[in-house]
């Protein structure tokens, strides 16, 4: 029984070692991995100018978002809406969403100083949470409609109703200053 206690204790322990190597390797990193969080975002150029035409984004299923305060990246869902680009943060409700999510929690509690990366340009954005408005409608029915498969009117009213319970957390990509 000893033995067996042994062999188990070392296959839970293997896993456990690697996950928790992988994730500290990440953390200073250029960039997120598909799994873990990673460091600053240090390659591409820096956007300078004019807002672009965000239409770009119904292209691009995801990005790679890092807030300044505290430092990580993170890769997350992207789309744009009335010329304006958004992020969505879901579960937030839920256990899994506390711990899985807390950088939208610490942009809304901080000053939500962010650098996105799309397609290796980085810009350097302010996270503004959307909780109501006119522009909700538009929000909803673009993250239906890429994300879950069509923005029927079922569709929008739900992820409207989403955000406004606090399921849904959507933030602005608003440019700084």
């Amino acid at each position: 029984m000893r033995i067996l206690l042994q062999i188990i204790g070392i296959l839970l322990l293997i896993p456990a070692v690697t996950l928790a190597t992988l994730r500290i390797a990440k953390m200073d990193g250029d960039g997120p991995s598909i799994l873990f969080p990673g460091g600053r975002l240090v390659a591409g150029d820096l956007h300078s100018g004019p807002e672009p035409d965000w239409s770009f984004t119904d292209k691009v299923p995801v990005i790679e978002l890092q807030l300044e305060d505290p430092m990580a990246s993170r890769r997350i869902f992207i789309m744009e809406s009335g010329g304006k680009v958004y992020v969505p943060s879901g579960y937030m409700r839920s256990f899994l969403g506390r711990l899985w999510k807390d950088w939208a929690f610490q942009a809304d509690a901080g000053d939500g100083l962010a650098v996105a990366r799309i397609e290796g340009v980085r810009y350097e954005r302010q996270l503004i949470r959307v909780l109501d408005g006119p522009e909700l409608q538009g929000i909803a029915a673009k993250l239906a409609d890429k994300y879950s498969g069509g923005a029927t009117p079922e569709a929008i009213a739900a992820g409207v109703e989403s955000v406004q319970n606090g399921d849904t957390w959507i933030f602005e990509l608003a440019p700084r200053g």
